[in-house]
């Protein structure tokens, strides 16, 4: 006997997942981002001080879909979870975030350092990591 993937695995394996958070008003945003599977769970990182992590803070509820690298849903979005990690899980979603896309992150990690340079990157101690669960509680 077989078993299917979960949705969960299988937006883990994609490329690019769509991300919609909530604003106090109940408006949806949309962002697409990478995810990784580390230990089971599905992670991601971004800006410690982005819109996103802001909205997750407040409300952990979110749509999850396959999308384009634009945000081009793929599939339909299902419910979940998003929960702020603790700041030392950072460079482990990372590597895992480096291990699942090679060498167009490190390329993007290049250029993530050179627009800090600039005053427009992040530093890696401003990010914030990730877990996403899918389902409608947020439970795996």
């Amino acid at each position: 006997m077989t078993t299917s993937p979960s949705a969960q695995d299988l937006l883990a394996a994609t490329s690019y997942v769509l991300l919609t958070t909530f604003r106090k008003d109940g408006r949806a945003v949309p962002t697409p981002i990478w995810v990784a599977p580390m230990d089971g769970r599905m992670v991601a990182y971004t800006g410690a001080d982005s819109g996103k992590v802001k909205r997750i803070r407040r409300d952990g509820r979110v749509l999850l879909a396959p999308c384009t690298a634009r945000g081009k849903p793929l599939g339909d979005s299902v419910e979940g979870r998003a929960t702020l990690l603790a700041p030392e899980d950072v460079p482990a979603v990372r590597a895992a975030v480096a291990a699942k896309y090679g060498l167009v992150y490190r390329l993007f990690a290049v250029g993530q350092r050179l627009a800090g340079l600039v005053g427009r990157g992040h530093a890696d101690d401003a990010s914030a990591a990730l877990e996403l669960r899918v389902g409608a509680s947020g439970a795996a």
